[in-house]
């Protein structure tokens, strides 16, 4: 890095992207493994940042976004004081969502790389709501219709049938019994409640927890032969059961733990299972679940709308030294390319919606088009629902392109400080679409009668927004190379794809569903950094589909997976028995009191 000569005091500095790059790799085994990535990560945000300089898109907004500085998208937000329209929407969520975005959104912080190249990254959710029921009045309570506070649902207690697979205990009173004289009033009978009184005690243990056995040995003192008892039926196994396989792989690809954080916590909780182990436990039980997780990936092919994502995955097979030797070797194709993703896809079926996820070398495009080689080609071609980046497209099979429209959104936000007027318009005409869209869902319409709604009520709205913008562009009300002109021309160059809801039955208007799947990706990133190998990423793509599908599908993904490894041989003789969806009477067919 130098200086340049002074020109009216600012002071130009010019740095070497190359020699950076190469002196990081040198310093990679000289340093500390954390103190490298604080530094690597520096580097990476500051080619980051000239990479958007360069293309002039750097603006303030999105460079507050490249540092984690988030805000909310409500209009109530972006226009603070200014009084709201009843139909104050962007794209709404439902209770349900509001947990897990909010819990997502503690969990994550913001990495340079998780934003897409047209402002809107994966993992973003644009879900904004306005429901009183979670953002209260003025004074944080609750609104009612008439501007009264209202009391919130619930009283935030989680009573004991939330907790099904705890120890009941009963406990009959000491004193009293059915039948007995009142103590109370020496005339009336005692009997029954039907709802007994419940206590619920939470105790801490380890995440795995070991049990020991010591079998007694005798010995013969003629022959010297040694008699051990024989084991308890508990006792007979693999050291790490199909529970503690379980909950490792929860940890890591659902939690995101580093192996190495569960490897000190367990030692300082005096039962040890090294990070090195809860590798081999996870990667040598997932031979079971792959029938189960190709069974995925063949209906997946199969569904009416799939959506699909991006984002940045470190894999250091593919990465520094080791990328250099493969290359060296020979042993890479096509070594001219070196971006690495995670490919995210929500696909909704007949049997309800598969997420699936693929780490490597390959982008959303490649993975999709493998994906579809496997789809019967005698069914429609699907709605594919993505960002406007070309890398999502898949090659050689027809789709119909659907575009996500809070990504569009997004532009427009971005220059409300430049044009708060225009922005305040275009964001409005948006609110009224999504809020109608919302009240279709709340009322459960199917694809046919949720068309003939946004037709009725979207259509005219979306009409007169393109005609006036095609109008302020026109006649240079906005300036076409200024910010906003630039967020015009993206809602107007995709407006077909963007407004494929008001054509199409089942067409969404946003890709949210995959951008909460690919949280899982990004949590993972965040926290164990990165996958050793290739086959590394696959484990952990394998895991992760199945976790988030059981999820999806509302089942313990935990039972899940314990059902899974206990029946292997069941699994993969019959995957299709054993779905997130199937699973359950599978059990109730071969056993009843398991299930």
């Amino acid at each position: 890095m130098k200086r340049s000569a002074r020109h009216s005091e600012t002071i130009v500095i010019v740095v070497d992207l190359e020699a950076a790059a190469s002196m990081l790799e040198h310093t990679r085994d000289q340093w500390s493994p954390e103190h490298h990535a604080i530094v690597e990560g520096m580097f990476h945000t500051l080619v980051e940042m000239r990479r958007r300089l360069e293309e002039r898109r750097a603006t303030l907004t999105r460079l507050r976004r490249l540092f984690g500085i988030r805000t909310t998208e409500k209009l109530s937000a972006v226009f603070p004081g200014a009084p709201q329209p009843a139909n104050d929407e962007a794209p709404p969520t439902t209770a349900a969502d509001r947990d897990d975005l909010g819990q997502d959104a503690r969990d994550l912080g913001c990495d340079p790389r998780d934003r897409a190249d047209d402002g809107c990254g994966p993992g973003d959710d644009h879900r904004i709501t306005s429901d009183p029921e979670v953002h209260g009045g003025r004074d944080g309570a609750p609104q009612g219709d008439a501007g009264a506070p209202r009391k919130r649902k619930g009283h935030g207690r989680i009573g004991a049938a939330a907790y099904p697979h705890a120890g009941c205990m009963h406990v009959e009173h000491d004193r009293a019994h059915v039948g007995d004289t009142c103590p109370q009033c020496s005339h009336g009978r005692l009997y029954r409640l039907r709802e007994p009184e419940r206590i619920v005690r939470i105790t801490g243990q380890p995440p795995l927890v070991a049990r020991t056995w010591e079998l007694d040995r005798l010995r013969c003192s003629g022959c010297g032969g040694v008699f051990t008892a024989p084991a308890p039926p508990e006792a007979q196994g693999p050291k790490y059961d199909e529970r503690a396989a379980a909950i490792m792989a929860l940890l890591r690809y659902r939690v995101g733990t580093p192996l190495h954080r569960l490897d000190r916590l367990q030692r300082n909780l005096e039962t040890p299972v090294p990070a090195s182990t809860q590798w081999e436990v996870v990667r040598d039980r997932v031979d079971s679940v792959v029938p189960v997780h190709d069974e995925l990936g063949r209906r997946a092919a199969s569904g009416r709308l799939l959506h699909n994502d991006d984002t940045s995955v470190r894999i250091l097979e593919f990465m520094g030294k080791r990328r250099a030797e493969l290359v060296a070797h020979g042993e890479l194709p096509d070594p001219d390319r070196t971006g690495l993703f995670t490919t995210g896809f929500v696909s909704l079926t007949a049997d309800g919606p598969i997420a699936l996820f693929f780490s490597g070398r390959k982008h959303a495009g490649e993975n999709f088009t493998s994906l579809l080689a496997a789809r019967d080609p005698g069914l429609p071609p699907p709605i594919h629902m993505c960002d406007g980046l070309d890398r999502n497209r898949p090659h050689g099979h027809a789709v119909i392109e659907d575009n996500c429209l809070a990504h569009g959104r997004r532009h427009v936000v971005d220059e409300v400080d430049n044009f708060p007027a225009e922005c305040r318009h275009v964001l409005e005409a948006l609110g009224k679409v999504f809020k109608i869209d919302e009240q279709c869902k709340e009322q459960a319409l199917s694809d046919d009668e949720r068309l003939a709604v946004h037709q009725r009520d979207s259509a005219p709205v979306m009409a007169e927004l393109q005609r006036w913008m095609r109008a302020e562009l026109d006649g240079k009300r906005v300036e076409p190379n200024s910010g906003l002109g630039d967020a015009f021309e993206y809602l107007l160059k995709r407006w077909d794809k963007l407004t494929l809801f008001l054509r199409v039955p089942g067409a969404p208007l946003d890709n949210n569903i995959c951008e909460r799947a690919l949280k899982m990706a990004i949590r993972h990133r965040n926290n164990s950094l990165f996958y050793r190998s290739q086959r590394g990423a696959r484990v952990g793509d394998i895991y992760m589909a199945l976790i988030y599908t059981a999820e999806l599908h509302g089942e313990n993904p935990f039972e899940y997976l314990v059902a899974l490894f206990v029946h292997s041989a069941d699994v993969a003789a019959d995957p299709a028995a054993w779905l997130p969806w199937t699973f359950r009477a599978t059990l109730a067919r071969a056993s009843p009191a398991a299930a």
